[in-house]
């Protein structure tokens, strides 16, 4: 059995950007409380990333939660890996885990001491 052509477009995002994050609305304009969490701890951070809005592509809104196997959005990935959701983006970011997979990945930090 073939995997779904949507799949091949999210492999293709991933690739594309050492950061990204699969979202309900833009980084600017985040449609969802906890997609303006994670693009504020990305933003904390100074963590450049690349934003996808789920809520323009049907296909890719239920395409992202079967490629990860994850139920909810939004979807963090740096370098290729999954990382999480919401919930563990923040966990990590208030133990310091997230910056420290940032440095591992060579994920540039712009955070101002």
């Amino acid at each position: 059995m073939s995997e779904p052509e949507v799949f091949s477009r999210i492999r293709s995002e991933i690739g594309k950007n050492d950061v990204l994050l699969f979202m309900k609305g833009t980084p600017v304009f985040p449609q969802c409380g906890f997609s303006a969490a994670v693009v504020e701890v990305l933003s904390d951070l100074g963590v450049k990333f690349q934003g996808v809005n789920i809520l323009t592509d049907a296909e890719l809104r239920q395409g992202i939660k079967e490629f990860s196997q994850w139920p909810t959005i939004p979807q963090l990935y740096v370098k290729g890996e999954f990382v999480g959701g919401c919930d563990i983006v923040r966990e990590m970011a208030e133990t310091g885990e997230l910056e420290q997979l940032m440095k591992e990945k060579g994920v540039a930090l712009a955070k101002a001491a």
